[in-house]
């Protein structure tokens, strides 16, 4: 029901949004990706200010998990994806997809349904697959560039 409630009322309240007050909506597109990191970072400063003993005590081992987690998300996104014979630009999108997760939905659900502190990986998760996503796209960019001044 929470799934329901975070993920696909807001989808359908955007088709219906967008539908109905068409030309408002595609003036706000340029204001949206503001506004949803806004909610990322206020989710994320919410849950690690909650739980900032736990975090010190124990959280060079979350983070350890966190890193752990994404690195593997993006190793088995590649490796799968040309296992199944893509080509470059589609192993690329699905190691970026498999590796960067709802980190600000798995926040939200595990405060709901567990406790502030089970919210802390997902809180971490996100900030650290912004920053590895971001390193790994440059990462990508640069190799097809290289690959192309040859």
């Amino acid at each position: 029901m929470d799934i329901l409630q975070v993920v696909i009322l807001p989808i359908v309240l955007g088709i219906i949004a967008k539908a109905i007050f068409r030309k408002q909506a595609e003036a706000s597109v340029k204001a949206l990706p503001l506004i949803s990191t806004i909610a990322i970072v206020l989710i994320v400063a919410i849950v690690v200010g909650l739980n900032q003993p736990k975090i010190m005590s124990n959280g060079l081992l979350i983070f350890a998990a966190v890193i752990l987690h994404n690195l593997l998300g993006y190793l088995l996104g590649y490796f799968f994806a040309k296992l199944f014979g893509m080509d470059l630009a589609k192993r690329k999108a699905v190691t970026l997809e498999t590796g960067m997760q709802n980190s600000g939905l798995g926040a939200a659900l595990a405060a709901a349904h567990f406790s502030p502190l089970a919210a802390v990986p997902s809180a971490l998760f996100s900030v650290w697959h912004n920053l590895s996503g971001s390193m790994l796209a440059t990462w990508f960019a640069r190799r097809t560039e290289d690959k192309n001044k040859q």
